[in-house]
């Protein structure tokens, strides 16, 4: 008998994808501790906190009741979406329609099916970089083009108009905005995201806007794009999710608002990939939307200590100018004087290999520029407890010394 070998395995689309950066260190992160390494991660941009007991135990009651058991509509529970439209307008002042929310398996799925919903083969999106590692992927995966816009740190990592505009072309369809930022920890002015929302409209340009950090700012306050400019409502999609702010990230709940038209289109892609997020989980995640708040305050005044800290220690190092970050959890640091140099008999000419020396010599894990879109930058979470936070930097500051 002849047999055939089938000539592609694997998709052209999916072999494309490169994997998540940040969940790859942290996996490396968690391996080397499981086999006894005394590695600190600063890699996963997750909060070290455990989800509020008041979360937990809406998830213990719901899961008891049978009618949690079945299956619920795709879009999310009415409950839930109501909650959230609710929420949005105490947050922002902006109003949304309940039934034009879907709720998602965490803020990922809002994001895929987001660009699904609006892209067709070669459309473009303006990508702000550095940017969040799942941003070019699934611009790639729902058929766009990223056309990465750098701003670096002498523009404190936001882009301006002018930017914008030079990397319009007939192509352009949507503008990626992510305020407060992951991975800088930039927050856009209201002044800057009414003139880049004024832009958008006048060129009849999508924005796409991930809200995950909204509640995590310090010292400023954080300004909503449709709040800013109400015009952009048809032609704007909003993400967002419990994950950040009630440190539910393994729950997996985020949410996506926009037109009618748009959200139908993705309800239908849910109804025929995941259908409804995990009943147990949205009930959790009603109880944080409505319950008491006050563990988003104490969680926030516990990040901006950390946030504090560690840019005050990296300073110390000799070669990292450490912009301060004003949102999010996340420092970004311009490590570019670091390479070339003679660490412990090592030299790195970029940050991917700078990221490798820390974690063996150091054991500290860091996630490298070249995952958020440039190398000579290190991206640290200080979601993390303050003793493995100055434990950490101060192996980085013996390492540099």
């Amino acid at each position: 008998m002849t047999t055939s070998t089938p000539a592609r395995r694997v998709s052209a689309r999916l072999a494309a994808i490169q994997e998540s950066a940040t969940l790859a260190v942290d996996a490396k992160a968690k391996a080397l501790k499981a086999a006894g390494r005394p590695i600190i991660g600063f890699g996963a941009g997750e909060p070290n906190f455990p989800t509020p007991d008041f979360v937990v135990e809406a998830a213990v009651e719901a899961a008891r009741d049978p009618k949690n058991h079945k299956y619920s509509p795709a879009k999310g529970l009415p409950e839930l979406r109501k909650a959230i439209a609710e929420k949005t307008l105490a947050d922002s002042g902006v109003v949304v329609d309940p039934n034009n929310i879907v709720v998602t398996n965490g803020g990922k799925q809002a994001v895929y099916q987001a660009f699904a919903a609006l892209l067709d083969e070669g459309d473009e999106v303006i990508l702000p970089a550095p940017y969040w590692t799942t941003y070019p992927e699934a611009i790639r995966l729902s058929g766009g083009v990223p056309v990465e816009v750098f701003a670096g740190p002498d523009q404190n990592y936001r882009v301006t108009v002018d930017q914008l505009e030079a990397a319009r072309t007939p192509a352009t369809k949507i503008l990626l905005l992510c305020s407060p930022s992951n991975p800088t920890g930039a927050v856009y002015t209201e002044e800057e995201l009414t003139a880049i929302g004024t832009w958008a409209l006048e060129h009849g340009i999508w924005v796409i806007s991930d809200e995950i950090y909204e509640h995590l700012t310090y010292g400023i306050k954080n300004t909503y794009i449709l709040a800013a400019v109400p015009e952009l409502a048809d032609q704007t999609i909003v993400l967002n999710g419990v994950a950040k702010t009630y440190a539910m990230t393994g729950w997996r709940v985020g949410w996506m608002y926009g037109p009618a038209d748009v959200i139908k289109a993705a309800t239908n892609m849910q109804s025929h990939t995941t259908s409804n997020v995990a009943n147990v989980s949205q009930r959790a995640a009603l109880a944080a939307l409505t319950g008491p708040q006050e563990v988003v305050g104490q969680m926030r005044e516990a990040f901006d200590r950390r946030r504090k800290l560690i840019v005050s220690m990296l300073r110390e190092i000799e070669g990292v100018e450490v912009p301060e970050p004003q949102g999010a959890f996340y420092v970004y640091p311009n490590v570019e004087a670091l390479l070339g140099r003679d660490i412990n008999g090592r030299v790195a000419t970029n940050t991917s290999e700078l990221a490798t020396i820390i974690l063996e010599d150091a054991e500290v894990a860091v996630v490298p520029g070249e995952a958020f879109g440039a190398s000579g930058y290190l991206r640290l979470s200080y979601a993390l407890s303050d003793e493995d936070l100055v434990e950490g930097i101060t192996r980085l500051q013996k390492l540099f010394a």
